[in-house]
């Protein structure tokens, strides 16, 4: 296993080799959290349903325990018949052991090819899931090392580039460090020429629907192109939860969304899987 916190990134290529001369008028892309990838077959089933050209995964793991000691973002890439990047967020303490080290993060998957990948590690991070003296190693605790990023991968698109910022913000801490985390993103990709198509997506755990979310937001040229949808992204939990709306999907650049959907029949994770058709302008 060639994937570590020192070496966090593993790429792999599944897709049929193909001539393609001239890039499509629009691509189908999907976003989903898969909850660790623990319902397999469901995730394979859906995503292979939507015939999509970008999957943009979260929560992927990798030789854990909990998920039968798979490597999920590559078992998904090769059902699929796609090229994968995988990018650590964390090893996972309890999953693993000193010899079998286990593994979690985010999977960009295309049928295209995918090149010139990177790790974005956040500055600010919660040191909620950091390993405690006291703490037995036992799963419930979840402790790791690591911390949250944003995996960041080009596209080829038979000439055209396309920009992946495939994100998953702290689910712990407050809103100030998601936002913070989301700006490190949002200043990153300012470095991109703005004719550059550029997506970002991911788990969030922040509403951003509301302009006052984070303001840093308002202040760059990315749209929200789930901003009429108004739909939860997170089934109740409980009699009493409504659910959430903290997964997204932002376009900046050349490139037009349309049918933007969640799919809050899909079974397979606790989140809803999103897609749309992105038009190259």
């Amino acid at each position: 296993m060639d994937v570590n916190l020192e070496r966090p990134i593993e790429t792999g290529n599944f897709a049929p080799w193909s001539l393609c001369l001239w890039p499509p008028s629009s691509i189908r892309v999907v976003d989903w959290n898969i909850d660790r990838g623990l319902q397999l077959g469901a995730i394979v089933e859906f995503l292979g349903n939507t015939k999509t050209d970008l999957v943009i995964l979260q929560e992927c793991d990798l030789n854990a325990k909990r998920t039968h000691r798979l490597n999920v973002a590559r078992d998904i890439a090769k059902q699929l018949r796609m090229n994968y990047v995988f990018g650590c967020e964390f090893q996972e303490l309890t999953q693993g052991s000193r010899a079998s080290p286990a593994y979690h993060g985010q999977a960009t998957l295309s049928p295209w090819p995918l090149s010139n990948p990177r790790i974005l590690r956040f500055r600010r991070q919660s040191n909620f899931w950091r390993p405690r003296w006291f703490l037995p190693g036992m799963q419930p605790f979840q402790e790791r090392i690591g911390g949250r990023i944003a995996l960041v991968s080009e596209i080829s698109l038979a000439g055209r580039r396309l920009i992946v910022y495939n994100l998953h913000l702290e689910s712990r801490g407050d809103d100030n460090m998601r936002c913070s985390q989301l700006d490190e993103s949002l200043s990153d990709s300012a470095g991109y020429d703005s004719q550059l198509p550029i997506i970002l997506a991911g788990d969030l755990n922040l509403d951003i629907s509301h302009t006052t979310a984070c303001p840093g937001l308002s202040a760059t040229d990315f749209r929200n192109a789930f901003s009429n949808q108004g739909s939860l992204t997170t089934p109740p939990k409980s009699l009493f939860d409504r659910g959430k709306a903290i997964d997204w999907i932002l376009v900046r650049g050349p490139i037009l969304p349309t049918q933007p959907k969640v799919h809050s029949s899909a079974r397979g994770s606790d989140h809803y899987p999103l897609s749309l058709t992105l038009a190259l302008v």
